[in-house]
């Protein structure tokens, strides 16, 4: 899936006919993070190091350096790295059906997808600690007081909403929309390249340790991790 996306984010800077890019998920969810059971899968030869080279990390500074408006229409859920694609959107419209979660902590986990740099950019470090230790979601109405998304709408009206600021965002410049873009990457996030790297060095630390294999039995098991 992250292929694909990479692939339709790249169709999408190189199509000038593309204007704005509007990222949703299926169904009533937005994105649950990384699949547990690929995690089982992968084993004890897993490199979480490698896998964030290979997938979210690149996503997201592809996401940050496309130079056409990116919005999230945030319809469910929204948690782990699913997360840091969402962040990573230029705008983020939600369903008051949704919830953020931090997410990693709950698994013994670091936060990764660049989650570490824009989480805190929007909503402050302490807020931004204190959810991803207690791992509690926050709202649709909380995520908008606190600027994690700009606008909430009904569930049954986000996808219209959404398509229609789209809309009317197509017909302005989007040439200056992009270099707008840069400014404000060099201004706020001019080290997420070297923070994604970090990330992606630390998730490996921690996904060798004793708490995420805890975490993640627990989370299969359906009960509460005893870390």
């Amino acid at each position: 899936m992250i292929a694909e996306l990479q692939n339709a984010f790249k169709h999408a800077a190189r199509d000038s006919q593309t204007r704005v890019i509007i990222l949703t998920g299926a169904g009533r969810v937005f994105g649950a993070g990384q699949d547990i059971e690929e995690i089982l899968a992968g084993g004890e030869n897993l490199s979480y190091l490698k896998h964030l080279r290979e997938t979210y990390n690149p996503l997201v500074l592809q996401m940050r350096q496309i130079e056409k408006p990116v919005i999230a229409a945030i319809n469910g859920p929204c948690a782990g790295a699913s997360l840091g694609v969402a962040l990573a959107c230029d705008l983020r419209f939600a369903a008051d059906t949704a919830r953020f979660v931090v997410g990693f902590n709950g698994i013994g986990l670091v936060p990764d997808s660049g989650v570490s740099l824009l989480l805190p950019a929007l909503i402050g470090l302490g807020r931004a600690t204190e959810f991803t230790f207690s791992n509690q979601p926050i709202s649709a109405n909380k995520a908008l007081e606190w600027g994690l998304v700009n606008r909430v709408y009904k569930l049954e009206d986000l996808h219209k909403e959404t398509t229609a600021f789209a809309a009317e965002l197509s017909k302005g410049p989007i040439g200056a929309f992009g270099l707008s873009k840069r400014l404000y990457n060099k201004a706020i996030l001019p080290n997420l390249a070297e923070v994604l790297e970090y990330e992606g060095q630390t998730q490996e630390i921690a996904g060798k340790s004793p708490e995420h294999k805890e975490g993640v039995e627990a989370f299969i098991e359906k009960r509460q991790a005893k870390f």
